[in-house]
């Protein structure tokens, strides 16, 4: 069954409508921002601080005046360029190892394993708290940190199927003929694994919006006057009891970006894995 084929029973799942409506939601407030933006994420009014949601501010101000729905959706911006980002370093850097460990085998893949392990031997937001204090707190460094952390993940995701499809006859069929190693990469294995990384790539995008959250929260991501969504989160709490609704619609942004790529891609694990095409 094609990858394509395979997609279709998405469309057929009500999770994978709402998991798709939501992503594409999330991202087309991040394309759209600054034309649908009522003001500039920045701009103040004093006057209307910590004002609860009007006609105004859809969604209220902040403790300085700024709207609330302007800042999310340049907040879905920041943190969506730091999740694509850091996935595409770890996809780009994991994926390749990964398959190059499986098919040489040898010392390089017993050295690729034990770097993979210490690194995995780290919790996720230690470690990338840890590189991120380290290069110094900005978005492009937490996106830098989120994809190191996140390597060992492709790498053990696809040397796994690699192993066996290197012993596969028409791979053996392949190297017989006498093809190199990257023509035997590029045309029989990495084809093979496109599913099973479309799908991990997915739920690494849920995972790395809520860790951009974490560092933001920690002042460890985007730096202010920047708007973040991990920022505005930690900026309203101070004032939940005068004015939640900083916190609470940014905290509401964070879950609907995260819940959409999650529910996507459990939807396109169980559609891909043949083991549930039955159910």
């Amino acid at each position: 069954m094609t990858l394509k084929r395979s997609l279709k029973p998405l469309l057929h799942s009500p999770l994978g409508l709402l998991g798709l409506l939501l992503s594409v939601l999330v991202i087309g407030a991040a394309l759209l921002g600054p034309p649908l933006a009522p003001f500039a994420p920045t701009q103040q009014d004093i006057l209307a601080r910590l004002s609860g949601p009007s006609a105004a501010h859809w969604l209220g101000t902040d403790q300085f005046g700024r709207d609330v729905f302007s800042r999310i959706l340049y907040g879905f911006r920041s943190s969506l360029e730091v999740a694509f980002a850091s996935v595409g370093i770890a996809l780009i850097l994991g994926a390749p190892l990964g398959i190059l460990a499986a098919y040489n085998g040898g010392w390089l893949d017993r050295v690729t394993l034990r770097v993979m392990d210490v690194l995995l031997a780290f919790p996720i937001i230690l470690l990338a708290i840890g590189i991120v204090a380290l290069l110094g707190p900005s978005q492009w460094n937490a996106a830098l940190a989120i994809g190191i952390v996140y390597i060992p993940i492709f790498v053990r995701l696809t040397r796994g199927p690699a192993l066996v499809l290197r012993a596969s006859d028409y791979v053996q069929a392949a190297q017989a003929l006498g093809a190199g190693v990257g023509r035997v990469v590029l045309r029989h294995i990495l084809p093979n694994l496109a599913s099973v990384i479309l799908v991990q790539t997915t739920l690494a995008l849920s995972t790395a919006i809520l860790v951009e959250s974490s560092l933001a929260f920690l002042g460890l991501g985007t730096q202010p006057p920047n708007p973040s969504l991990g920022q505005m989160l930690a900026e309203g709490r101070a004032y939940l009891t005068l004015s939640p609704w900083t916190s609470l619609f940014s905290g509401l942004a964070i879950l609907l970006a995260s819940l959409g790529f999650n529910l996507l891609g459990d939807v396109l694990r169980d559609t891909l894995d043949p083991r549930l095409q039955g159910r």
